[in-house]
């Protein structure tokens, strides 16, 4: 197997947590302790990712995702602390007080580029005309796709899968749980329990694509990683399941009853979900694992995403 080179971002390990909640306890890895500014589940990713743009001598970062987009907060940050300039392209409008992750995109410097749905649809290829516009002008972008979902920055998911063994036996768990947005967490997770030969299952709760698309997603992520690094192994498809139908609403929307169990959870715990991954990730969790008493055989991966909650004040507090 080979191993990519990374910098160092994330504060890891992240705690392995029992939580109580509603008298029921459940194990909580709480990858939303990966740091402050760069905090969450991306910044495993770019550990990689930016010793890989670092390694191909980029000028200037790209990168997109919504508006709110964790993984455009965490790439900003992360290319200002090696002194990469970063241009996002992203889903939404600019405001004249902007919230949450875009105030920090904006605070650290990023250029931005708002497209509206039907053009985000094609941001990959814009992407790369505005790559090839700078190359001839002899300025290297480097192009990360949404959520950091590359074969190299999944990788931090696989190593995820490392860290986890150390703190806990994995032949006696039957499930990990996460949100899925473009695919990368669960698919490292995934590539790592197969490498493992663990029989443990890996739960992506869809938050944002189609359930075809996104379980397309997570196979052909993993099977990238297998071949990249050199796993020589079998994808486990079968330890895959994913949970559809918790994103009804639409992938920038939370409703009121969701809502209504982040503020209970918080109120009890201390812990905070955000609307667009953990806070959609948990409903499925409770409904799925906690209320039959299985928080201690299927792990919850909270992967942050704090900084989403800052402009849904009046939501958060209906």
């Amino acid at each position: 197997m080979k191993t990519p080179k990374k910098v160092n971002l994330a504060n890891i390990p992240t705690p392995l947590e029992i939580v109580k909640y509603q008298n029921k306890k459940f194990l909580m890895k709480r990858d939303d302790l990966t740091g402050c500014e760069l905090s969450g589940n991306k910044v495993r990713k770019l550990e990689y990712i930016i010793a890989d743009a670092i390694k191909n001598k980029a000028d200037i970062i790209f990168t997109c995702g919504g508006e709110q987009s964790n993984h455009a907060r965490a790439t900003t940050i992360a290319a200002r602390k090696f002194g990469m300039p970063v241009k996002l392209f992203l889903w939404g409008s600019d405001r004249k007080i902007p919230g949450g992750n875009l105030f920090l995109n904006k605070m650290y410097g990023a250029e931005i580029l708002y497209l509206n749905k039907n053009d985000y649809e094609k941001v990959n290829d814009i992407m790369q005309y505005q790559r090839e516009k700078l190359l001839r002008k002899n300025i290297n972008a480097y192009v990360i796709p949404e959520g950091g979902s590359t074969a190299t920055g999944i990788f931090g998911y696989f190593s995820f899968i490392m860290e986890l063994m150390k703190q806990i036996d994995l032949r006696k768990i039957k499930g990990i749980v996460t949100a899925s947005g473009s695919g990368g967490t669960s698919a490292g997770i995934l590539a790592a329990i197969s490498y493992l030969n663990l029989d443990v299952q890996i739960v992506a709760v869809n938050v944002l694509y189609s359930k075809e698309v996104i379980t397309k997603k997570i196979l052909t992520l993993a099977e990238a990683l297998n071949l990249e690094y050199d796993l020589n192994t079998k994808i486990k498809s079968e330890n895959l399941l994913v949970l559809d139908g918790y994103s009804e609403e639409g992938y920038k929307n939370i409703s009121e009853d969701k809502i209504k169990l982040i503020r209970s959870f918080a109120a009890e715990t201390g812990i905070l979900f955000d609307p667009a991954y953990t806070g959609k990730a948990f409903v499925a969790y409770q409904e799925n694992y906690l209320s039959r008493n299985l928080g201690m055989k299927y792990i919850f991966v909270h992967t942050g995403g704090l900084f989403g909650v800052f402009g849904r004040e009046k939501e958060y507090l209906i």
